[in-house]
């Protein structure tokens, strides 16, 4: 099965983000505390493709929210799925270039399971959803 790992950069993207989580977890039943309460077990076979499940069977999302400043994430954390996310999640301000380039590459280990090709990294910036985007420094090249 498929891991994904959802990056959104900027106020746009972020903004884009917050309302991709709401429908995502709408459509896996998972409610805006991070608790199941589908019962389909396809649905529960299918839901490590975007989160990762947490102590006391909370689901985190496997993302990481991008910004200069803080304002847009204090946004998305006061927003109604914003207490399913981890406050690691969040990566803005001072040192931005290394703390994104540490987190990918922790992220880069990720491995699709049963195959030895790495996982794809979608990232919403500015409105656009990027296929495949390595983050160098604090520019964002896209491969398309």
């Amino acid at each position: 099965m498929r891991e994904i790992v959802h990056m959104q950069a900027g106020q746009c993207g972020n903004q884009i983000g917050a309302k991709f989580w709401e429908v995502i977890s709408d459509e896996h039943d998972i409610d805006p505390s991070g608790t199941y309460h589908g019962d389909s077990d396809l649905q529960l076979e299918r839901i490590n493709v975007y989160y990762n499940e947490a102590t006391g069977g909370k689901y985190v999302p496997r993302a990481v929210l991008v910004d200069l400043e803080p304002g847009t994430m204090d946004s998305v954390r006061s927003g109604p799925f914003g207490q399913v996310f981890r406050p690691d999640n969040f990566v803005f301000g001072e040192n931005l270039n290394v703390k994104i380039h540490m987190y990918l590459k922790q992220a880069d280990k990720i491995e699709i399971k049963g195959r030895n090709q790495k996982s794809s990294f979608p990232l919403d910036h500015n409105g656009v959803r990027v296929k495949k985007a390595f983050v160098l420094n604090v520019c964002t090249s896209y491969y398309t």
